[in-house]
């Protein structure tokens, strides 16, 4: 009986790929091992598929959370991955023929996704490493999502930390938003899943 070695062949090798990403840019990789799949799962889980318009993933990486939501129903046509760095790029290519990649920066969304995207985004799935940004960066990744979403729509967003990485309270009008955040104690390191959304009215 002969052993499939190659979904551990290609862990190992996605897992060097991001140590070496981290250590060239540590701020704006943020971990050293991609997204494990329970977390994977768990973010696409929060995917409303009977909503329309694109879905944008943000840091995608090497790709476990397209994977998942590729895998909970979503059509490749829908999916738009936005990366920054350019071997990343290139492997979601290679590994998701299917789907749209955009290389540039998820900080600045509404220049980066300037004619990418056709109606208001449906969902926006976040894996961006935002504690390692400014404060300013990460309200402005926030109001430029909801600008460019549908009514109802949410970012999801995770963090290995047990507060909000959005710092809703100091948003000059964070009042405006709802956050609320689920476990995922099976990852490694255990880590917790956002969902951000416009308050109705």
């Amino acid at each position: 009986m002969s052993l499939n070695i190659e979904p551990l062949k290609s862990a190992l090798a996605d897992n060097a790929r991001f140590l070496r990403s981290w250590m060239e840019n540590p701020r704006g990789v943020g971990a050293v091992s991609p997204s494990g799949p329970m977390l994977a799962r768990a973010m696409a889980s929060y995917v409303d598929l009977s909503r329309e318009g694109p879905i944008v993933e943000l840091g995608p990486g090497t790709g476990p959370v397209t994977q998942a939501l590729l895998e909970h129903g979503v059509p490749a046509s829908r999916l738009l991955l936005v990366e920054y760095e350019t071997a990343f790029c290139d492997l979601l290519r290679q590994r998701f023929p299917g789907v749209e990649v955009v290389q540039g920066d998820a900080y600045s969304l509404k220049q980066t996704l300037a004619g990418k995207v056709e109606g208001p985004i449906s969902t926006i799935v976040s894996s961006l490493p935002l504690l390692n940004q400014p404060e300013s960066d990460r309200l402005r990744l926030l109001d430029q999502g909801f600008e460019m979403m549908a009514p109802g729509g949410i970012i999801i967003q995770f963090t290995y930390g047990l507060f909000s990485p959005m710092p809703l309270k100091r948003h000059p009008n964070g009042s405006a938003f709802t956050a609320a955040g689920s476990q995922v104690w099976a990852n490694i390191p255990p880590a917790r899943v956002w969902r951000y959304s416009r308050r109705a009215g």
